[in-house]
C-alpha cells in the first residue's frame, strides 16, 4: 500500500466514532431489532394500510387494537380510554410496572393521520430502503419503533425493571375539544414520569441526525375590525374613518413589523372583508361582498402564534394587543386567542442532560452525536403538554420526507437504529435512580 494511501485510511479510522463496550444485554438488543426489522416493517405496513384519519373514530381505534396486540405479551396492561364528549375516538394507554427504582418514562406517539377516508392516498409501498404511505412516519414510523424497542428490552430482560407508560393519543393531527379533557391523560402521565420520549419524525440534514429538545408552541388567533359604513366618498374623512379594511391592514403589517424576534412567528391564514363579512363556525372559511363604492362594515383574519417558551407567548399577546388597541379614526378591532392550543417545550438544562445520555448511547454505539435541532423548524406536537412536568427528548421517530402529504415516506434503515438508540437509553434510564 502507498503511504499516501494508507494516511487516508488512517485519517477515516480517526474520523469514524470509537464504540465503548455495549452490555451483553444492549449487544442483544441490537442484535434482536436487526434480526426482527422485517417483522417490525410488517407491522408497520399492517398498521398503514388500515386508514386512522382523525376522523376516522373506528379506524383510530382499529390502529389502537394493532397496538394492543404487541404490547400486551410484553407484560403492559393496556386500556383503550374512549373519548365521545371531545368528538376524537380515543387514546391507547400502556402500563409497565418494573421495580419502582429507576427513572419513570413516558413514551409519546399518536394513532391518528392526517389522511382521512376520502383521502386517495390510502396503501403502504415499499421501494426498496423507502416505504410510501399515510402516516407511514407520521405517526407509524415511530409506533413501529416503540414496539420494535420494546421487544429487543423484553427479550433482553432489561424491561422486566422498567416502569413505562406508553401514551398514544387518537387526535394528535386535529385535538378533540376540551383540550384539558382530550390531554387530561396525558399531562397526568407527566406529572407521574421523569423522561418523555416522544417518537415523531427523527430531524435529519446532510445525512447527520439531529436531537429535538425543544418545540414551539401553536396557538390560533382572530381579528375581527370593524369600521362605519357609507359611501366611499367620505373615506378618511371625520364621519366615515378608514374602514374596517385598512384598520385590518394597519394591524397586520404593524404584527410583521414590530413582533420580529427569534423562534416568533405568526402566520395569517385566511383573511377576508367587505360588507357584511362573517366566519364560519370552525373558523375556516369567511364570507364577504362588498362593492367599491362602499366603506368596509367588517373584516375578519385568522392566524396561528408560535413561540418556544411562555415568556415569550405572553410577550408576543401583550404586543399584538398594544398594537391592535391603536384604532385608525371610525375603528374598532378585537384580538382573541383559543384556548386549545399546544404550549410550547422550552429546551431546559434538564432536556439536555437527557440529550447528554443519548449521546452517550450513540458514542458506545459507535454512531456520531446529536447536535440541538433548531426548534424553528418543527411544528408542535403531545410532549409539549408534558414538558413542564418533566425531562423530555422529541423527535425519537424515523426520518423521512413529505410529512402530511401525499407521498409521504421514511428511511426503513433508520427505524432500526432509532430502535436500537431508544432501546439501550430506556435499558439505562430504568437503572438511573427516579427523582
Amino acid at each position: 500500500m502507498r503511504l499516501t494511501s494508507l494516511a487516508a485510511v488512517l485519517m477515516a479510522i480517526a474520523s469514524v466514532p470509537v464504540a465503548a463496550q455495549l452490555s451483553s444485554a444492549e449487544t442483544a438488543m441490537t442484535k434482536t431489532i436487526d434480526a426482527e426489522q422485517d417483522r417490525t416493517i410488517r407491522f408497520l405496513e399492517t398498521m398503514v394500510n388500515q386508514n386512522s384519519g382523525t376522523l376516522n373514530l373506528q379506524g383510530v381505534e382499529a390502529v389502537g387494537k394493532m397496538v394492543r396486540a404487541e404490547l400486551e405479551p410484553l407484560g403492559f396492561d393496556v386500556k383503550w380510554i374512549p373519548l365521545p364528549e371531545t368528538g376524537r375516538a380515543g387514546h391507547i394507554f400502556a402500563t409497565h410496572k418494573g421495580s419502582g427504582r429507576g427513572k419513570k418514562m413516558v413514551l409519546i406517539a399518536h394513532l391518528d393521520t392526517v389522511f382521512e377516508p376520502d383521502s386517495p392516498f390510502q396503501t403502504f409501498k415499499r421501494e426498496g430502503d423507502r416505504a410510501i404511505g399515510p402516516g407511514v412516519g407520521d405517526d407509524k414510523g415511530g409506533i413501529a419503533i416503540i414496539v420494535a424497542a420494546l421487544r429487543a428490552m423484553h427479550q433482553a430482560g432489561t424491561l422486566k425493571d422498567a416502569d413505562i407508560v406508553v401514551a398514544l393519543t387518537g387526535d394528535e393531527e386535529r385535538p378533540g375539544s376540551p383540550i384539558d379533557k382530550a390531554r387530561a391523560d396525558l399531562i397526568a402521565a407527566g406529572k407521574w414520569a421523569d423522561v418523555a420520549l416522544e417518537f415523531e419524525g427523527l430531524a435529519t440534514d446532510g445525512g447527520k441526525d439531529f436531537a429535538t429538545i425543544a418545540r414551539r408552541s401553536s396557538t390560533s388567533w382572530t381579528l375581527k375590525t370593524t369600521g362605519r359604513t357609507g359611501h366611499s366618498s367620505g373615506v378618511f374623512g371625520e364621519g366615515l374613518g378608514f374602514g374596517a379594511i385598512y384598520e385590518m391592514a394597519r394591524i397586520l403589517d404593524a404584527f410583521r413589523e414590530e413582533l420580529r424576534e427569534p423562534n416568533l412567528t405568526y402566520n395569517v391564514g385566511v383573511i377576508g372583508g367587505g360588507t357584511p363579512a362573517a366566519i364560519d363556525e370552525q373558523g375556516l372559511k369567511i364570507a364577504a361582498s362588498g362593492k367599491t363604492n362602499i366603506v368596509a362594515e367588517t373584516a375578519i383574519a385568522r392566524g396561528d402564534l408560535r413561540s418556544l417558551t411562555d415568556e415569550q407567548d405572553a410577550r408576543a399577546r401583550a404586543k399584538m394587543q398594544a398594537i391592535v388597541a391603536k384604532h385608525l379614526p371610525g375603528t374598532g378591532a378585537e384580538l382573541t386567542f383559543a384556548e386549545d392550543g399546544y404550549p410550547p417545550m422550552a429546551p431546559t438544562d434538564g432536556n439536555r442532560a437527557l440529550l447528554a445520555t443519548l449521546n452517550r448511547v450513540n458514542r458506545d454505539m459507535g454512531l456520531p452525536e446529536m447536535a440541538e435541532w433548531d426548534p424553528a423548524k418543527r411544528g408542535a406536537a403531545d410532549i409539549s403538554f408534558v414538558a413542564k412536568d418533566t425531562d423530555g427528548l422529541a423527535g425519537m421517530g424515523p426520518a423521512g420526507e413529505k410529512s402530511h402529504a401525499p407521498g409521504e415516506s421514511v428511511d426503513l434503515p433508520s427505524i432500526a437504529r432509532q430502535a436500537k438508540r431508544a432501546a439501550i437509553l430506556m435499558s439505562r434510564l430504568a437503572q438511573e435512580p427516579a427523582r
